[in-house]
């Protein structure tokens, strides 16, 4: 691995971190909507791979902004959030509790979304980077809307978890 001199270096390696964590999320979410007995969570789901289809296109512009070829580092965290998510869904569990699950699951790949794109947003101020900020803002917005979504959700699923034992 090629030792990280500057915050440029640093960004541009989260960069091509949160590029392969997105990456990952498209074969991840499918399963999820799959395996959600809930028809609002597989809409949500589903409308969350839409979404990061188009945060991969929005880090595509970012890299070419850049100046910089697309390219993915593997991202061991997202990779070990997929992981407990896909221990969970092999659990044999009521159909809501499953989906209060995997509502969890989702949380946690969204926290650590929100926490990477965050990141980023600050590393290009800093770096001067004015056209790339925004553009990572707004990846940034989404998540958080998808999170407080996937909460709203888990309000009334979880409610009816309870109910099932």
């Amino acid at each position: 691995m090629a030792k990280i001199q500057s915050l440029e270096e640093l960004f541009m390696h989260e960069l091509k971190d949160t590029y392969d964590a997105e990456h990952q999320l498209l074969d991840a979410l499918p399963k999820m909507a799959e395996a959600a007995k809930s028809s609002e969570l597989k809409s949500a789901f589903n409308s969350h791979l839409k979404q990061t289809k188009t945060h991969i296109t929005r880090l595509e512009q970012i890299f070419e902004i850049a100046g910089k070829k697309p390219s993915r580092i593997p991202c061991e965290g997202m990779k070990g959030v997929i992981k407990e998510g896909d221990g969970m869904m092999k659990e044999d569990m009521p159909a809501d509790v499953m989906d209060a699950a995997l509502i969890g699951a989702a949380q946690r790949v969204e926290h650590y979304e929100i926490a990477a794109y965050g990141t980023l947003r600050t590393y290009a101020y800093v770096l001067g980077y004015e056209p790339v900020a925004p553009l990572l803002q707004q990846t940034l917005d989404e998540e958080e809307q998808t999170d407080k979504m996937l909460t709203q959700i888990a309000n009334r699923i979880n409610s009816e978890a309870v109910r099932s034992r």
